[in-house]
């Protein structure tokens, strides 16, 4: 059974850093996509940051420049290291994987963490 288990949320003061990380088990064949996601209180859920496979990173703008994605294929692993944290950036952050199946790997799935808490104190 494919887990995905966010670590490393906390309580930071504003300008301060945190880096989260997600580590993927459960029989893994294939690790696909990986990205986070964030939802602060009475928002939808959004998209952070993603990496491919091969490594491209993408970021929504308000991160650009201050958070960085990058994953660890051998130890199924995605992390998101934010720097220069603002109260803005409070929400529960979720990380998500896209998951390829044998023997063909032409199907997929999406999988997701139960997220991590990060607050911003001002």
């Amino acid at each position: 059974q494919v887990q995905l288990v966010e670590s490393g949320g906390g309580l930071v003061q504003s300008g301060g850093s945190l880096r989260l990380s997600c580590v993927a088990s459960g029989g893994i064949s294939r690790l696909g996509a990986m990205a986070w996601y964030r939802q602060a209180p009475g928002k939808q859920r959004v998209l952070v940051a993603s990496i491919t496979s091969g490594g491209s990173a993408s970021y929504v703008d308000s991160v650009k420049g201050r958070f960085t994605i990058s994953r660890d294929g051998a130890k199924k692993t995605v992390y998101l290291q934010m720097n220069n944290l603002a109260p803005e950036d409070t929400a529960v952050y979720s990380c998500n994987a896209e998951i390829w199946f044998p023997p063909t790997w032409s199907r997929s799935a999406t999988y997701w963490g139960q997220g991590t808490q990060v607050t911003v104190s001002s």
